[in-house]
């Protein structure tokens, strides 16, 4: 009968040398051992929980980095503070050897803590791949930085691009409904200068996903300006767009003319759905159908959103 393997030694590692920093730690991972015996496993558990000081010339930018603005008074407040107080949340950063790390989120702490001088961060040291690196750095940016909806909307996009997911795979792996992943990606169809006041704020997402609701760009445009000129809220840009709709374009329906009542209707039904594509047929005096046509994949995942939601 063969004898059971003995099991690897685990490596202890003390607060001392966690305080120091991760290159004695690595440095314990002897690389001639195979690596079943190597204590990674026990290396990576104990950093995970544990704050360790990294100077700030040892540590790379993050290219999957969402945030792209900076409001560079504030960025010196909050230098000016981690002078005094020094920086009390720590960034998270990507192991890549003992004298190397990547930016996982928490860029703006780390502008500010150079322009306040510091030598050394605290950080928290995670072993991540690519994909597993720019979905922390979002979901940790969303949850903490408050990045503005095209922000959002741009990590979504290249998750869902780099790496051939579903909406349905984006949604889990950013934990949020399809609905809500599926509005800010439509959030990049809509003209530049309505992208540009999304990012300076001006108008909301619930405004943006009004506008975004729109298929005609002169009407999005336009509605977009009397949003800014009346500085209306979202639910009176939402009836705006509602009687344009109905006033603008026409009521049509299919077949013989519809009674008011069910053409009213039916123009709620088209701007609930935010398509053309919705008709009421009647069959008699009380029955009838709604029917709702969408052309591809991307006009029916928009349908079932909308119900969902």
């Amino acid at each position: 009968m063969a004898k059971p393997r003995p099991k690897p030694k685990k490596v202890k590692y003390n607060r001392e040398e966690l305080g120091a920093g991760v290159k004695a730690l690595f440095n314990k991972a002897n690389p001639e051992q195979s690596e079943e015996d190597q204590p990674q496993k026990e290396l990576v558990q104990e950093l995970a929980n544990t704050i360790v000081q990294i100077p700030v010339a040892h540590i790379e930018t993050n290219p999957h980095q969402p945030r792209n603005e900076f409001d560079e008074d504030a960025l010196q407040e909050l230098a000016d503070s981690i002078q005094i107080h020094g920086l009390i949340q720590p960034i998270t950063v990507r192991f890549l050897s003992a004298d190397a790390f990547q930016l996982i989120s928490g860029e703006r702490r780390l502008r500010a803590s150079k322009l306040a001088g510091l030598e050394k961060v605290p950080a928290y040291v995670r072993v991540a791949n690519d994909q597993e690196m720019m979905e922390m750095a979002l979901i940790e940016n969303i949850q903490r930085e408050d990045l503005n909806a095209m922000e959002i909307a741009d990590t979504y996009l290249r998750l869902k691009e780099e790496f051939s997911l579903t909406d349905e795979q984006l949604s889990s792996r950013v934990g949020k409904k399809r609905a809500t992943v599926t509005n800010y990606m439509r959030l990049r169809k809509l003209p530049p200068e309505i992208q540009q006041a999304v990012v300076t704020r001006k108008i909301s997402m619930g405004h943006a996903r009004t506008l975004a609701g729109i298929e005609d760009v002169k009407i999005q445009l336009y509605l977009f300006k009397k949003t800014i000129q009346l500085g209306l809220s979202v639910r009176a840009l939402e009836k705006m767009a509602a009687e344009y709709s109905g006033t603008k374009k026409g009521r049509k329906s299919s077949g013989k003319n519809l009674p008011a009542e069910y053409e009213n209707v039916q123009q709620n039904l088209r701007n609930f759905f935010h398509t053309k594509r919705v008709d009421l047929k009647l069959k008699g005096k009380d029955k009838g159908q709604i029917v709702i046509s969408f052309s591809n994949v991307d006009e029916l995942n928009n349908l079932l959103d909308r119900l969902e939601e």
